[in-house]
């Protein structure tokens, strides 16, 4: 019986000190896997996504089907600097009671925001990451490319312009497939100025994110 319990005894003691050893080298293995992802110098990301967005002062707010790219070059682990070129396009919402509502439609319109900023992450775990980012820039309205003529003012509509302040806040979730590729979704607000006043615009942008380089 002595035998026996000496022998159990034993048994428990390995199988407890094989568990921490395999607890400690899965500890490790995923802090490894943790610094190769966030020691990344760059990131280029891109995708779609969707907007909402008031065309005029007058109008209902459009839906809108967006592109995005950036890229981030990072200083550590958390904090970046980030250039962003945006697009997006839809279709204007003429009032009924303009007089050149019949004539033109819903015709198209776009912008293209160019905005750069700080990016700050402060979630870093091995499968997904959050971060955060206030960019400001410019922005291109194009809102009487499909007017058939008409003046963007006498269609109730931003007038046309090369450039006007914008600024965007909002913040990303990453979805690590790898530690060099994820998937990240981001929640935004932007900020536009055409025609002199500000259009308050929600939206989100989906995509891939690639990884390259070594911080030092």
């Amino acid at each position: 019986m002595l035998a026996a319990f000496a022998s159990s005894s034993a048994l428990a003691q390995s199988t407890r000190r094989t568990g921490r050893e395999t607890n400690a080298n899965r500890k490790a293995r995923i802090a490894r896997q943790i610094t190769e992802t966030y020691t990344h110098r760059w990131e280029v990301a891109g995708g779609g996504g969707y907007l909402r967005f008031r065309s005029g002062q007058f109008t209902q707010k459009n839906s809108e089907i967006a592109f995005w790219l950036n890229t981030t070059y990072y200083f550590n682990r958390n904090l970046g600097l980030t250039g962003e070129l945006r697009g997006a396009y839809g279709n204007a919402k003429i009032q009924n009671y303009n007089p050149y509502a019949s004539l033109v439609g819903r015709p198209q319109i776009s912008e293209y925001p160019f905005l750069a900023g700080p990016t700050y992450r402060f979630h870093l775990r091995q499968k997904t990451a959050l971060s955060a980012f206030v960019l400001g820039g410019t922005a291109i309205g194009k809102f009487d490319g499909d007017s058939k003529g008409i003046s963007a003012a006498n269609l109730g509509l931003w007038p046309s312009t090369s450039a006007r302040p914008a600024f965007s806040i909002g913040g990303s979730l990453d979805l690590n497939m790898y530690p060099n590729l994820a998937f990240r979704i981001t929640p935004s607000y932007t900020a536009t100025t055409f025609g002199g006043s500000y259009q308050n615009n929600a939206g989100f942008e989906m995509g891939l994110v690639y990884r390259f380089g070594r911080q030092k």
